[in-house]
């Protein structure tokens, strides 16, 4: 009885590791991708920058607009006045000044738009590049098959979640990152043939 007791307690023994080792092998591993955006050390320094241009931006914008409808009244009232005549050259002049006040301050909002694009796609780039670094690492250090966003799955177990993990090796791995807009890429010339 003793014997057939130790024996079961044997086989359970080597039973369990060989579950977890055949659930970690081949299986599927989950990371937050969310949680680890939103709470990375990077992350948040990255985004407190970004926020901060993107108001300094919109402040520029609200200012060239009133600027804008401040010098514009008066030319409307004067145009108006004129009740479709043509107006003098004076006129002419402060009005094609005016257009052209107006044109070089879309173009500025407009770049200082395209420029902050270019700085959060430098900055989802360096993190995502690393992220996936880190990722693949621990998928191949559990042997796994597969590692997936938490975001795509209806549901998992929280064994195989290993969101604190790869957090935890970002923050160590990339501490910062820059907030700049991506580097130009010289253009090669084409060549004919």
């Amino acid at each position: 009885m003793n014997k057939l007791i130790l024996t079961a307690l044997t086989a359970s023994a080597m039973i369990a590791p060989s579950a977890a080792l055949a659930q970690q092998a081949g299986g599927v591993l989950v990371v937050d991708t969310d949680r680890i955006l939103a709470e990375c050390t990077a992350c948040r320094a990255a985004a407190t920058q970004l926020q901060s241009q993107a108001n300094t931006l919109r402040t520029r914008a609200q200012t060239l607009t009133t600027q804008l409808q401040t010098e514009g009244q008066p030319l409307q009232t004067a145009v108006n006045a004129l009740n479709g005549k043509q107006p003098d050259a004076a006129l002419k002049a402060r009005i094609t000044a005016y257009e052209t006040k107006e044109r070089n301050a879309r173009q500025e909002i407009a770049n200082g738009e395209n420029n902050l694009r270019s700085i959060q796609a430098n900055v989802q780039q360096q993190l995502g590049s690393r992220l996936i670094q880190i990722v693949e690492a621990s998928r191949a250090r559990r042997n796994a098959s597969i590692a997936i966003s938490k975001g795509s799955t209806l549901a998992s177990a929280t064994t195989v979640d290993i969101t604190g993990e790869v957090l935890t090796a970002l923050n160590q791995q990339l501490p910062a990152v820059s907030v700049t807009p991506l580097p130009q890429q010289q253009q090669q010339p084409t060549q004919g043939r």
